[in-house]
């Protein structure tokens, strides 16, 4: 089921303001350091975990904000020190930070002490539907008296929360723009570096991360050398239902043709909207692979053999790897009208995505069966791909790093 909507997290905020308020007038109050705080709204992971490490190589002072003991877990196993992120530790940490690096929003970290640090936003994906301020489900409201004037209220505060990011690192001038609009921010303080969290998907050799990539997906049960492997990744609709849950006689389809090609189905719901995605009987074919299993999926993606999606920015990533994409929109038009796209969905899928479980099924069928089919896809994925990742040597997170540098962050005392 859905947990989470632009709707009730914005009722929330509106209520949080005179936290917001007395937290602002302690930043004021408490000099900031030199130590770097991170925080990741999909746990200990993402991009943040890449920059966490390359800056913790270099000699800065770093923790980690966690909000859950799961987060605490992963994070003790990486070596990782770590703060509770809410409460007044969470706040005293972000308060006297001087680096504050984000991949979702300032709630990553404790959001009442970020006003005043050196914030880097390192966001987690090149967006295909619109985000931010571009994009009216972000200043949603619950249907109230007066919710014309707290939308107005809400993107009022989204703007000047915004202006507070220094850094926005950005994988392509043609992301930049996008990411420009969506935060209202200036050219300079969005650059195009690439992206950290992609770096696992071009360093070292394609056997290495083919092998690093197995090892994650054994945490759902074998997977033998020789079988395929899927991953199916629809995007949150803002606690709507996903219109593409199989049904019954889809699920019959689906297992029908992981039978046939010997693969599995990994399925990755998004952590704020995760549905009844199983097939209404026990199958060995079908898997989760849930936030709460693997937070970060993108070290995973070497050993998928082609990837089903709607909306999500996987779409983009996986092109660095030339891996197929099926497009599966049943709900385009509807989407379109209540989120929008950068640009038409068309011109990221094409004129053949499907729009039910049995075209995409065809299509997975062609793509498994046919080695023509599966070079032509996967020069299209990396076609598409090119359009939107400026870098794919790995060194993204040393770009940033030496961003973050040049504007005014100094190295770790005793630093050569």
């Amino acid at each position: 089921m859905a947990s989470f909507s632009f709707g009730t997290g914005n009722a929330a905020k509106l209520l949080r303001l005179p936290l917001y308020a007395a937290g602002r007038l302690g930043t004021l109050l408490v000099p900031r350091g030199d130590t770097w705080v991170f925080g990741c709204g999909a746990g200990i992971g993402d991009g943040a975990l890449a920059l966490w490490l390359h800056a913790k190589e270099r000699g800065h002072r770093a923790v980690w904000l966690v909000g859950s003991p799961r987060e605490e877990s992963d994070a003790t196993a990486l070596g990782i020190r770590t703060v509770r992120r809410d409460g007044l530790r969470g706040w005293w940490a972000t308060a006297r930070a001087g680096v504050v690096v984000v991949t979702h929003g300032f709630g990553d970290v404790n959001r009442y002490a970020v006003t005043g640090a050196f914030t880097v936003q390192l966001w987690h994906g090149i967006p295909l539907k619109r985000i931010g301020l571009d994009s009216p489900v972000t200043v949603q409201v619950p249907s109230v008296p007066g919710a014309g004037v707290l939308r107005r209220l809400i993107g009022i505060l989204y703007r000047r929360a915004a202006q507070g990011i220094r850094l926005l690192p950005a994988a392509s001038d043609r992301a930049r723009g996008r990411l420009e609009s969506a935060f209202g921010l200036s050219g300079e303080r969005v650059v195009v570096t690439g992206e950290p969290r992609v770096d696992v998907l071009s360093a070292g050799t394609a056997a290495q991360r083919r092998d690093t990539a197995s090892v994650l997906l054994l945490r759902t049960g074998p997977l033998l050398p020789g079988q395929r492997a899927l991953l199916y990744a629809p995007t949150w609709r803002d606690g709507a239902a996903d219109p593409a849950v199989p049904t019954a006689e889809e699920w019959v389809r689906i297992v029908h043709l992981l039978e046939k090609h010997d693969a599995v189905l990994f399925v990755r719901s998004h952590p704020l909207g995760e549905g009844g995605y199983a097939p209404p009987w026990s199958s060995g074919r079908v898997r989760m692979l849930g936030a709460g299993l693997l937070p970060d999926v993108t070290p995973a993606l070497p050993r998928i053999d082609a990837l089903v999606t709607d909306y999500s920015s996987l779409a983009y990533d996986v092109g660095l790897l030339r891996m197929p994409v099926v497009y599966l929109a049943p709900d385009v038009e509807e989407y379109a009208r209540q989120r929008g796209f950068y640009g038409s969905y068309r011109d990221v899928a094409g004129d053949d995505f499907a729009r039910d479980w049995p075209g995409a099924v065809a299509q997975l069928d062609a793509i498994l069966g046919d080695e023509v089919e599966y070079a032509a896809r996967s020069d299209r994925s990396a076609a598409l791909s090119a359009h939107m990742h400026a870098h794919r040597d790995g060194e993204n997170t040393r770009r940033v790093y030496q961003a973050i540098r040049a504007r005014g962050i100094p190295a770790p005392k005793g630093a050569a």
